[in-house]
């Protein structure tokens, strides 16, 4: 069975002791879950329990915490030989690789390696254990190989227990947030002073991608959970999409969706900027929604809900003639593709969760219209009394140059 090599390493952005929290912190809801051990499989969640960092999530990966004894870290051997590097913390003895044979196998499977180690491990007696059915890297494959080859466990669904342990940040966490905060001013200020028409929009996304990895003064970025999302004219009014190589047009809206992230820490910010004079109709829209984000903004502190914040958004909305369907945010922190939310809390109707301090979100007032839309959103912290906002950027609407000159 492959143990890591050991050499130098990277090192992890939090003490032992608070890895070793984090974990006990796990072990409480698992045994009021009713789980004997836990299978993690999202990278988000490897990070947070163990420091482990790499681009091997495409691979299976997993985390086996148990109630009582020591955690096995099992992933691919090439893997293994430098997860020291950044779980530091993390024993190497504690940490399997299985063999690069074993890779995109129509016959065989890494998890069957990992159910047998498993089993060499901890022993063949029944257990109750969670899985993270909606991790996205979890295959299908993989539970099935997985439940194939560990007949006498009961495997259930963990419903993301391990993100919400992660909900309340920690100070160290707070802080990297900050720093991720800082990167996102500095991409999005580099997005919209690119906006110049006539330009591609992958010049625009090349500006953003360079202050992202770039970061500020002697806090370097780190690689988004999400590429920046840029929606050009006619088609502000859909999120999610994407730049192309055609140029901007003049006399035209964009609305920039991007992040800022400093050790897997992300702060996203939403902006929407018009390339030259907008029409009455977007101003409108623009301040209604600023509007609204500030009721919402204001609103936030310990003892409300989720529901409260949503509404006080909504009640400010509702005033100017606008609705909003979707949820108005989410809560965020560590980050890794294809997303940088933590699939806990939603900011919306009906979300009866009581806010406490040091719980971090996204609230993104995205107004997708017909043929037209504006976005605007800031990443905070709830505070002892309120709310903290990690980036520095007019949550308005911004305004650039057209080709005729001036604003």
């Amino acid at each position: 069975m492959s143990q890591p090599h050991v050499g130098p390493s990277i090192g992890a952005p939090f003490s032992e002791t608070e890895f070793i929290a984090r974990r006990d912190s796990v072990r409480e809801r698992m045994r009021a879950g009713g789980f004997d051990a836990l299978l993690v499989a999202d990278p988000a969640n490897l990070y947070y329990l163990t420091g482990y960092n790499a681009w091997s999530f495409y691979m299976p990966q997993v985390l086996f915490l148990p109630l009582d004894g020591e955690p096995l870290l099992i992933m691919r051997e090439m893997d293994a030989n430098g997860a020291h590097r950044t779980a530091t913390t993390f024993p190497p003895e504690q940490i399997l690789g299985y063999p690069e044979s074993l890779i995109h196998q129509p016959d065989c499977h890494p998890g069957d390696w990992i159910a047998q180690a498993l089993l060499d491990r901890v022993g063949t007696e029944p257990r109750r254990v969670g899985y993270e059915g909606e991790a996205h890297f979890f295959t299908v494959r993989t539970f099935l190989s997985l439940r194939a080859h560990l007949p006498g466990w009961q495997l259930d669904g963990s419903q993301d227990l391990v993100g919400w342990v992660r909900l309340v940040k920690s100070p160290a966490e707070i802080e990297l947030m900050r720093i991720a905060g800082r990167v996102a001013t500095s991409a999005m200020t580099a997005g919209l002073e690119a906006l110049v028409p006539g330009r591609p929009q992958n010049e625009v996304a090349a500006a953003i991608q360079a202050a992202q990895a770039r970061g500020v003064d002697d806090a370097a970025g780190d690689y988004p959970a999400i590429v920046p999302l840029m929606m050009v004219g006619a088609a502000a009014d859909t999120p999610h999409l994407t730049w192309s190589h055609d140029p901007l047009p003049d006399e035209t809206g964009v609305a920039l969706e991007l992040t800022g992230a400093h050790r897997r820490y992300h702060s996203p910010i939403a902006r929407t900027a018009y390339l030259g004079t907008p029409s009455a109709e977007l101003r409108r829209l623009a301040d209604a929604t600023t509007d609204a984000l500030e009721a919402a903004l204001a609103a936030v502190r310990p003892g409300v809900t989720a529901h409260d914040v949503s509404e006080a958004f909504t009640k400010v909305l509702s005033a100017a003639g606008y609705e909003k369907a979707s949820r108005l945010g989410y809560s965020i922190g560590i980050g890794y593709p294809p997303d940088w939310g933590e699939r806990t809390v939603s900011l919306r109707r009906d979300d009866p969760t009581v806010l406490v301090e040091n719980m971090t979100f996204h609230l993104i007032a995205g107004m997708w219209m017909q043929g037209y839309g504006f976005e605007t959103s800031e990443a905070i912290r709830v505070t002892a009394s309120g709310v903290e906002t990690f980036a520095d950027v007019p949550r308005n609407l911004v305004l650039r140059p057209s080709t005729g000159g001036g604003e």
